[in-house]
């Protein structure tokens, strides 16, 4: 949510040549073509053209050129663009560079766009974002450009609001059997951040493991596992879904993406401590319900800034994805959808099992989770 405007000779990336086999040239070259959509914006309320517009560098740095503008209707501002690659990428589709980008800049505190984007951040947080116009212009030039070149041949990327509207562009085409190589740069965990109110280990995984429980728990009792069974099309959503594996840019100092690098770490854990059917069905019950939290995935490549930070503005910066010595690391998390709840009745038998005996050996849940008793 907070935007600086952004000279690319003095705050760029360092880059004299791109290569698009290493991550942080890929990462780098990404969030400056978003960084190049807040820039427009800017360049337009400032009515800067020409040499004096600030944003052309973002994106001719990198070799593209801007494809398509995408306006807001309700306050004309831009809020993303379709950049197009200028020369024919290598014959190595693996670690070539993209034919085209669709990108989306995020919250704009300025007085021309406040309104608007806060409007917008308020229907993610109600996950209404898919009401939008906003949204809709989104999507629709995400399956233009899909039409015009294939999913192969395109990225998605944003930051904060735009990296939520690129989440919910990403999963729509997972539903159209598109799976898009996806960048999202500080995207929006609407959740109580647990992440980053509290640095005591036990109580944020208390938290999470009772959460876990009590979703997989109502599910089992209301015979969401025969619901399921019921409607096979959801599971084929699902298992389609966790095949996606959109790229996460967080740091931990963010109240605003923070919290995926607990919901990440709890799958992992509940999987150690034998629970992993619990989380599996917490997760399903999660995504395929009557409203899909818009921040939940199966899948993801999460890669963290752990660099210090001063405050959670700057930990929300965009700028911190080009920089070249933040200390990062990164993993691919996949849910493992091999126990299909509704797929079989020794599947349902196995995940009732995992629940009761997780319950049985400890009442209270915690202590077997943390691995040690409560004082």
């Amino acid at each position: 949510m907070f935007y600086q405007t952004r000279n690319f000779d003095q705050s760029g990336p360092y880059l004299t040549t791109v290569d698009w086999k290493i991550p942080y040239h890929r990462r780098s070259a990404t969030a400056s073509l978003v960084q190049g959509v807040y820039n427009q914006e800017h360049d337009r309320q400032q009515n800067l053209q020409g040499q004096q517009a600030l944003a052309p560098r973002w994106w001719d740095s990198f070799n593209f050129q801007l494809f398509r503008v995408l306006f807001d209707n309700a306050d004309s501002s831009i809020f993303g663009a379709v950049y197009e690659f200028k020369s024919p990428p290598p014959d190595d589709p693996l670690h070539s560079p993209p034919r085209y980008v669709v990108a989306f800049r995020g919250t704009m505190t300025k007085r021309k766009t406040m309104s608007q984007d806060l409007t917008l951040d308020l229907k993610v947080i109600r996950n209404t974002l898919e009401q939008s116009p906003r949204f809709q212009l989104a999507m629709q030039a995400v399956q233009d450009t899909v039409s015009l070149a294939g999913a192969a041949n395109v990225y998605l990327a944003g930051h904060s609001l735009g990296a939520a509207i690129a989440l919910l562009a990403g999963k729509k085409m997972v539903k159209e059997g598109s799976f898009l190589k996806t960048y999202l740069f500080n995207p929006p965990f609407i959740s109580i951040p647990i992440e980053a109110m509290t640095k005591t280990e036990r109580l944020k995984h208390g938290i999470r493991f009772f959460h876990s429980v009590a979703t997989a728990g109502v599910t089992i009792a209301l015979d969401g596992v025969d619901a399921l069974r019921q409607r096979p099309e959801t599971g084929d959503w699902f298992d389609a879904l966790s095949g996606w594996i959109p790229n996460l840019f967080v740091n931990p100092s963010d109240p605003i993406s923070a919290e995926y690098v607990g919901y990440f770490e709890h799958r992992e854990r509940m999987e150690a401590i034998g629970a992993g059917a619990i989380e599996r069905l917490s997760t399903r019950n999660s995504i395929l319900g009557a409203i899909e939290p818009l921040h939940l995935l199966p899948s993801a490549h999460l890669t963290i800034n752990e660099s210090p930070v001063q405050g959670a503005r700057q930990a929300h910066k965009l700028e911190q994805w080009w920089k070249p010595d933040i200390q990062c690391r990164s993993k691919l998390h996949q849910l493992n959808s091999a126990v299909n709840c509704g797929e079989t009745a020794n599947e349902e038998r196995l995940l009732k099992l995992d629940f009761h005996l997780l319950l049985e050996r400890d009442p209270d849940g915690l202590t077997l989770y943390l691995g040690r008793p409560i004082p």
